[in-house]
């Protein structure tokens, strides 16, 4: 009788795996279980039983209110600290700033995206508050900035505050997108006659769009997500949705942790949506890029 011998290949464990390990360990313990858990606790009441109260009553007002100026506060500091961030990320990119300004506008970018919190808003109260070192100047100069409508804790002082955290991630971000334009595509385009001004605008531009409203979507859910830069700033007069949470949760005034979390649950829905057109957007540059 013939016999067939099996000619597929084995399949041996491959070792490298191991090293995701301390990464899943992360994921799971610190995003899947707490997200798991927001999710049960925003559909219990206090004993612990079903309700749907806590997701009702997240159309009670202050609730949608502050979740109105966090998204309004997130797209302003988005737009603007994105259109900033690529004007400065062009001009590196650009070749034409002085060499050593190089290095020093990346480490800038790397220590200012991550300043944030209490510290950055003490920062700007000795910057820009009613006694502030620049208000002084100013106000020595005969320009009072609080005398003209000026207030650091108000939705406009809070955006400065947040750009100065959002314009160095989008230069971080988008330095390497405009370094991966090809020199091909610059060179095409000159042999055809095209000028700088044409060839970013119907070239460069266009290549990049994505990756510029991807990083956008990125400082969007940055902003959104911050508390103790605001809390610290306005001491909670403006009710951003991170603040109410936070309300909810110490029990100051209000208390109900299980609409917290329904709270928390309702950003989390926001931020996902962010991501997943973050993800999208950069999927379509990097086939573009590629």
């Amino acid at each position: 009788m013939a016999t067939t011998i099996s000619t597929a290949p084995r399949r041996h464990f491959s070792w490298v795996w191991l090293g995701l390990t301390p990464f899943f360990l992360f994921a799971i313990l610190f995003i899947l279980l707490p997200s798991t858990s927001l999710f049960i606790d925003s559909f219990r009441d206090g004993q612990g039983n079903f309700t749907l109260a806590n997701i009702t009553g997240l159309t009670q007002s202050p609730i949608p209110e502050s979740y109105w100026l966090s998204i309004r506060i997130s797209a302003v500091t988005a737009i603007f600290g994105g259109i900033l961030g690529f004007l400065l990320a062009y001009s590196r990119a650009s070749g034409n700033l002085p060499r050593w300004l190089y290095p020093v506008t990346l480490t800038f970018a790397a220590v200012a995206s991550n300043f944030a919190g209490v510290t950055l808003a003490f920062a700007f109260v000795n910057t820009l508050g009613r006694t502030g070192f620049v208000t002084a100047v100013l106000k020595g100069l005969g320009l009072d900035i609080y005398g003209f409508g000026f207030n650091l804790y108000s939705f406009l002082g809070l955006s400065l505050t947040y750009m100065y955290f959002q314009f160095p991630l989008m230069l971080l971000i988008m330095v390497p997108a405009i370094e991966g334009l090809k020199k091909e595509w610059r060179e095409a385009a000159e042999n055809l006659g095209a000028s700088t001004f044409q060839y970013w605008l119907r070239v460069g531009f266009p290549l990049l769009l994505p990756s510029i409203l991807a990083t956008m979507l990125l400082l969007f859910g940055n902003a959104f997500g911050a508390y103790a830069t605001a809390f610290a700033l306005t001491g909670g007069r403006l009710n951003l949705i991170t603040i109410q949470i936070g309300a909810q949760m110490r029990g100051d005034v209000l208390h109900n942790v299980n609409l917290g979390y329904a709270m928390a649950l309702g950003m989390v829905l926001i931020m996902a949506v962010s991501l997943v057109g973050y993800t999208y957007l950069q999927r379509i540059s990097e086939r573009w890029l590629r």
